[in-house]
């Protein structure tokens, strides 16, 4: 878009560039990411890293230098493991917190772009209009109406007018928006005086880098769940503890078992898992162009039952062109017309379109209109680029028309220019009903085939002194405009997977019924139940409403506030509820729903801060996507929440058992550490990275009150690790009785739990099929993984020196075959679980139904 005639260029980009170098990025001391520093000394007080220094300390005192030794290298290497999976969470925040920054419109190189609100300096021009909020302090060059709610910074709730000039001091304020401030109503332009720190805002907003972030429900309960586990694990290792004294005398050995048990028995991994999951789910949809604003939303998105979506810029491309004028028995087509001269029936209905049009045009359909006038009117004296703006009389909820008044340079009258709904402009008219209805019919025309249509009224006025209401004008019906914003060529297929998954798609347009319904019926919607328009609902009460919402999945003609009652009767209803929205008045709406959406590019900041949600490209495909991506997260979470259950119950019995059967220790402080090479990479990446089901959107939505830690994550987990421990047992009784050498039995024991644990999450990987069917896909992070945890399991084994630091003996040949294969048949174990898991699921004996 190049600049206006008249309009200064703005900032040349390498000036740009040079101030925002010596100035700095226009951006507010923030909550700072942890340092390097910080986010170690965190991991180094982890519990689970001071019981290993402990155990490293009683290895020293019972005269094992060496095991000491390696214990305290294998902390550093797990430490190290951890530190760089926070430090990533840490970096996919960082690049969150950068896409999160508001956008402003402004004047570079003499072309209007949008650029992050970082990026904007000193000097630069910026461009406001109805629902931004301010990026900087600015000083109005050209204003147009506009009024600033200023109550974050002054407390006062009435928005205030704004005047273009150079007034006195004392009201210089009248002539200046300040950084964080929202425009309520009309447009400016105005260069920028302050930014960052230096504005008023960043004057005293310091105290927002005090805030955190609040904890999320999944947190939450996490840590409940951590929180429990712990304290009962210390308990039961205290007591294992004092059993082993008082059975055995050895009082350091007694204490060693205990921690022992205790580093089994917490699951320190969760957290870590969560954070990662959750950070890096975020930044994954961010690449997909939708920007998650809140992780709860994250969360929610797979539980998501009904999608109230805009029709334009969402389901259409919301790039506008005028496909048809009509004026009273007169039609014109554009797209059929060709080469062929512009009826001059028709100069005066687009002429006065075009008047009633802003020139710096933000809206598709003025933008559209402009075009038109441009290419259909050129060469004529019906483009007057010499008038002057004198005022206007924006759309209100009471009258959906606009009106711009202007002056010619040769006449001494005012021309008045109107476009709006028809029936508004028909009202405008004071047209008798003969009239409105032939117009009527017209319009139903027009809309049937999909046409937005507008109409357009001109009025004279001679009075220099301008009445108050556009009604006081005598207009005159000039005709019809009809535009056309075509469905995105992939919202059909979109729909159809909603469909498929169990999501119910709504449209809520602004439009009229017949339009509505035309692109409902491109689109792929079910148009069967009809349609509601805003009047209708108006007049509903809760429980019409709601008898209606059953049937009903288009709503035409609806008003903001009516988006807010649509949500808040579909919450009512018990569904999970994502709405878009883009508008100053849209924002009620994005709060009251589960999830709100807001759109990047044409939405306001106040939408876009009202949302939990942004899509960075407008349109329903990336909605679809976040509900995708919902659903594998939360799917992806269970499946490492299963493996970590799993795999720690043999653990904690492998702790346990042999005091109770007087057996020597069978698992040590090394194994436990050596283990976790393994199981903090594989829950936090290797199932992160995971893709999503094949299935996975052809299921219902779960249910909004479903736990990761349900009943059947739970019973899969202990399932699964009951026979891995049974399995354990067997084996180690085994090679002990055959080769009478705890060392041995030690390493069997140990090589079938590791080589478990490589099975374990390969079957947990895919819950959709059984091992047996190649479904599942590449996973680098799996593969990488096992090769590291096969190869440092030969390594322990084949060095005498660091075999007998783990206290093991090198088994035989024969004995090795035995433990693949009874690792072979723990997995097989796995995938019966699975299986029969899967089976219960299909066919369960009773299903809790959401009322709907």
């Amino acid at each position: 878009m190049s600049t206006p005639p008249g309009q200064a260029p703005g900032l040349a980009e390498e000036e740009a560039g040079r101030r925002l170098r010596e100035e700095g990025p226009n951006e507010l001391p923030a909550s700072r990411p942890r340092s390097l520093l910080s986010l170690l000394r965190q991991v180094v007080f982890e519990p689970m890293f001071l019981l290993l220094v402990v155990c490293g300390g009683i290895y020293m005192m019972l005269g094992d230098r060496r095991e000491a030794l390696m214990l305290l290298a294998f902390v550093f290497v797990v430490m190290g493991i951890t530190f760089v999976q926070e430090r990533r969470t840490e970096r996919s925040l960082d690049a969150l917190r950068d896409l999160s920054s508001p956008r402003a419109l402004v004047l570079r190189s003499g072309r209007a772009r949008r650029i992050p609100g970082r990026e904007l300096v000193r000097g630069d021009i910026v461009l406001l209009a109805e629902g931004d909020r301010v990026p900087a302090d600015i000083r109005l060059c050209e204003s147009s109406n506009l009024m600033v709610d200023e109550s974050m910074l002054t407390g006062e709730s009435a928005p205030v007018a704004k005047h273009a000039g150079a007034p006195e001091p004392a009201a210089a304020t009248d002539s200046e928006v300040f950084s964080g401030t929202l425009v309520t109503q009309g447009t400016g332009r105005g260069e920028v005086v302050a930014t960052g720190e230096l504005s008023a805002l960043g004057k005293i907003g310091k105290s927002l880098a005090a805030l955190g972030s609040e904890s999320t429900p999944i947190q939450a309960e996490t840590r409940r769940i951590v929180k429990f586990v712990a304290l009962a694990g210390m308990a039961l290792a205290a007591l294992l503890a004092l059993a082993y004294g008082l059975l055995r005398g050895d009082w350091l050995r007694a204490l060693l078992a205990g921690l022992t048990l205790a580093m089994a028995v917490i699951p320190e991994e969760l957290p870590v898992v969560l954070t990662l999951f959750l950070g890096l789910g975020a930044w994954r949809l961010s690449r997909e162009n939708v920007l998650a604003r809140n992780i709860p939303a994250v969360e929610l998105l797979g539980a998501t039952t009904v999608l109230c979506v805009d029709k334009t810029g969402t389901l259409t491309t919301n790039h506008m062109v005028v496909r048809k004028l009509w004026c009273e028995d007169a039609e014109y087509s554009v797209a059929d017309a060709g080469n062929a001269l512009f009826p001059e029936t028709f100069h005066g209905l687009l002429e006065y379109a075009v008047l009633a049009s802003h020139r710096r045009a933000f809206d598709p359909m003025e933008t559209a209109i402009t075009e038109a006038g441009q290419a259909l009117l050129a060469d004529t004296e019906h483009l007057h680029r010499d008038w002057t703006l004198v005022d206007d009389y924006p759309l209100s909820r009471q009258m959906l028309a606009m009106s711009r008044v202007w002056q010619s340079p040769d006449m001494s009258e005012r021309m008045i220019a109107a476009k709006g709904a028809p029936e508004a402009i028909a009202d405008l008219c004071h047209l008798d009903a003969a009239h409105n209805g032939r117009i009527a019919e017209q319009v139903a025309r027009m809309a049937a085939g999909g046409l937005r249509v507008i109409g357009v009224a001109r009025a004279v006025f001679e009075s220099h002194e301008l009445p108050e209401s556009q009604h006081d004008f005598d207009f005159r019906f000039l005709g019809l405009v009809g535009l056309e914003d075509p469905v995105r060529a992939d919202v059909p297929a979109a729909i159809a997977e909603c469909r498929a998954a169990g999501i119910r798609v709504v449209m809520i347009t602004g439009d009229h019924p017949a339009t509505a319904q035309s692109i409902a019926r491109q689109a792929g919607l079910s148009a069967n139940g009809g349609l509601m328009t805003g009047p209708e609902l108006a007049l509903l009460d809760d429980e019409a409403l709601e008898t209606r919402l059953e049937q009903t999945d288009i709503f035409c003609r609806v008003r903001p506030e009516h988006k807010l009652r649509l949500v808040r009767a579909f919450r009512a209803r018990g569904e999970v509820v994502a709405m878009t929205g883009d508008g100053v008045n849209d924002a009620p709406a994005l709060k009251a729903a589960h999830i709100g959406v807001a759109m990047g590019a044409r939405g306001t900041d106040v939408a876009r801060e009202a949302a939990s949600l942004v899509l960075l490209k407008d349109d329903f495909s990336s909605l679809v996507t976040a509900v995708r991506y919902g659903r594998r997260i939360f799917a992806n979470l269970r499946k490492a929440i299963v493996f970590v259950v799993a795999v720690h119950v043999p653990i904690v019995g492998l702790s346990i058992l042999p005091v109770i059967f007087g057996w020597p220790l069978v698992l040590m402080p090394a194994h436990i550490l050596f283990l976790q090479l393994i199981i903090d990479p594989s829950c936090s990446l290797v199932f992160e990275a995971e893709e999503q089901e094949q299935d996975a959107m052809r299921g219902k939505p779960r249910r909004p009150d479903d736990r990761l830690f349900d009943r059947a994550v739970l019973a899969r987990g202990l399932l699964q690790g009951s026979g891995l421990l049974v399995l354990l047992c067997a084996v180690y009784a085994w090679s002990r009785h055959e080769t009478l050498s705890d060392e041995i039995a030690r390493a069997m024991s140990f090589t079938v739990l590791v080589l478990s644990n490589i099975g374990l999450i390969y079957v947990n990987r895919s819950w959709d099929a059984s091992l047996w069917q190649a479904r599942r896909r590449a996973n680098r992070y799996f593969n990488w993984m096992a090769l590291l945890a096969a190869g440092l399991l030969a390594i322990v084994l084949a060095t005498p020196e660091i075999a007998r630091l783990f206290s093991f003996a090198l088994p035989p040949v024969g004995m090795l075959s035995v433990a693949i294969g009874s690792a072979l048949l723990g997995t097989l174990w796995f995938d019966a679980v699975t299986s029969q898991m899967r089976r219960r699921a299909a066919d369960p004996p009773a299903v809790h139904r959401r009322k709907r």
